[in-house]
């Protein structure tokens, strides 16, 4: 299976549950976006390895395993979205040390924010993008001066480290396919990622 690889576009804040957070990857050589909802804790450890400028005066979670890695001449080489089941993307990071290779299985945020801390590529599948990837606007998503797109996710530095609990998503099961798109096009138009993300894993429950 070809690999695609991908870089973050931005992120988002969920206006319907408490503490969600949408991560838009882009695929490097297309249009395609792949929304990811991911919760408060990680979206602002991503946010402050976008940022680069903001230090918190402690090691996060990641800083943390990037010093311990560091110490112990662990690189991580690469980031892979390996699989997609039931809306849960699963990812491997690729490790090195001695030469030796290791692939560690890590929820797909945590990975994100460590390949962030060693500037390691993240790739997916083609067929994983082909299933969840949909074309989304970001231009709602703000700049900081490096260009990285960090919706709002900064505009509330006092919470860094604070992990809120996500809120059961909207069914929508009970919509027919042609609904589905429907309200998919909607999504997209509004710019409500994480509502594009709830519809489009329904609609792949449909499809595949």
């Amino acid at each position: 299976m070809s690999l695609v690889k991908l870089t973050i576009k931005g992120i988002s804040y969920s206006q319907t549950q408490n503490g969600a957070y949408a991560l838009i990857l882009n695929e490097v050589d297309g249009e395609r976006k792949l929304p990811i909802v991911i919760g408060a804790f990680e979206a602002q450890s991503i946010a402050i390895a976008l940022e680069k400028e903001i230090k918190p005066p402690r090691p996060m979670t990641h800083d943390l395993f990037k010093n311990f890695a560091d110490r112990f001449d662990i690189v991580v080489k690469q980031v892979i979205i390996h699989k997609l089941v039931d809306g849960v993307f699963y990812s491997s990071i690729i490790c090195e040390r001695d030469k030796i290779e290791e692939i560690i299985d890590a929820r797909t945020s945590d990975a994100i924010a460590l390949a962030l801390r060693f500037n390691s590529p993240i790739f997916t599948y083609k067929n994983i993008l082909d299933k969840a990837g949909i074309y989304l606007k970001a231009n709602s998503l703000e700049s900081d001066k490096d260009g990285n797109e960090i919706g709002d996710v900064l505009s509330n530095p006092q919470t860094f480290g604070k992990e809120e609990n996500i809120l059961p998503k909207e069914s929508y099961a009970k919509h027919s396919l042609s609904e589905l798109l429907e309200l998919l096009e909607s999504a997209v138009l509004d710019e409500d990622y994480e509502k594009a993300v709830t519809i489009r894993d329904e609609i792949s429950k449909r499809e595949f």
